[in-house]
């Protein structure tokens, strides 16, 4: 009977770098998404929803330390999906040169899409904000 180590194979270059890639960015966006998906599944009013946000940013909409934060720790979460990468593709009986390359195309996916991927909910989550969330807010606070 073989070990497992002799018989793993080498993890999905795609898969790990979509998902890695989607994680970093939604880590990156975590302070606008949570309270949009939250409003949307009505469990957060409006009010409640804008103040969640401007904890992460200035008063002018520019990003403040928060935002800063989850940025930082967006960086954390890709570096350490690529070190887990790493770590289990050198448990498999592949060519050094080939884990070489791999590796950089890792990092080449996951930055490339996860910038991606953070603009992407950026974009959507100002839209929903100026849409759904602005409006909710006004008329909640004009309501006493």
């Amino acid at each position: 009977m073989q070990s497992t180590s002799e018989t793993s194979e080498a993890p999905s270059l795609l898969r790990w770098g979509l998902t890695l890639a989607a994680s970093a960015g939604l880590t990156g966006m975590l302070c606008c998404v949570a309270p949009m998906v939250l409003f949307m599944f009505g469990l957060m009013g409006g009010a409640y929803a804008i103040s969640f946000a401007d904890f992460f940013y200035q008063a002018d909409g520019s990003p403040g330390t928060g935002a800063y934060l989850l940025r930082v720790l967006a960086v954390v979460v890709g570096a350490g999906g690529v070190w887990q990468y790493r770590s289990r593709q050198q448990a498999c009986s592949i060519d050094p040169r080939r884990q070489q390359k791999n590796l950089l195309l890792l990092v080449v996916l996951v930055t490339t899409l996860g910038a991606g991927f953070f603009f992407s909910f950026e974009e959507l989550s100002s839209w929903y904000f100026d849409a759904y969330i602005v409006p909710a807010q006004q008329a909640e606070l004009h309501q006493g």
